[in-house]
């Protein structure tokens, strides 16, 4: 009997390191296609902006990594598309950047909820 439970175990401890095996290979798989994209992503950059307009981008992704995502994906697509004419100069990408802030501008209000607080002085009278 202690040969059918060792035996077991052993089964057992084998099945869970080959998922184990299983789940850190699918994490390897899933950050190399992570890398090629992002490879893709940056040549297709540097092919469509001159160097000012990728260096002021990398700056401006210090600060804001989700305005310049959707500016790197506008750009892309227009690449993708042919619409380009030619490498994108500072001033153009400062054109592009304008023109995405317009679209993605949000707009804030400030409300004032004012309470009528229990004042000590109104107790004394």
């Amino acid at each position: 009997m202690a040969d059918d439970e060792l035996a077991a175990i052993r089964q057992q401890r084998m099945a869970e390191l080959q998922a184990k095996h299983a789940d850190s290979s699918k994490n390897q798989q899933g950050e190399e296609a992570k890398q090629r994209e992002t490879e893709m992503r940056n040549s297709i950059l540097a092919q469509v902006l001159d160097q000012s307009a990728r260096a002021r981008l990398n700056r401006l992704a210090l600060v804001k990594p989700e305005k310049v995502r959707s500016v790197e994906d506008y750009l892309i697509q227009m690449a993708q598309y042919g619409s380009l004419a030619g490498k994108i100069s500072d001033s153009g990408l400062i054109e592009i950047l304008e023109k995405v802030s317009k679209q993605t501008e949000k707009k804030t209000t400030v409300t004032f909820n004012r309470r009528r607080v229990m004042d000590s002085d109104e107790e004394d009278d």
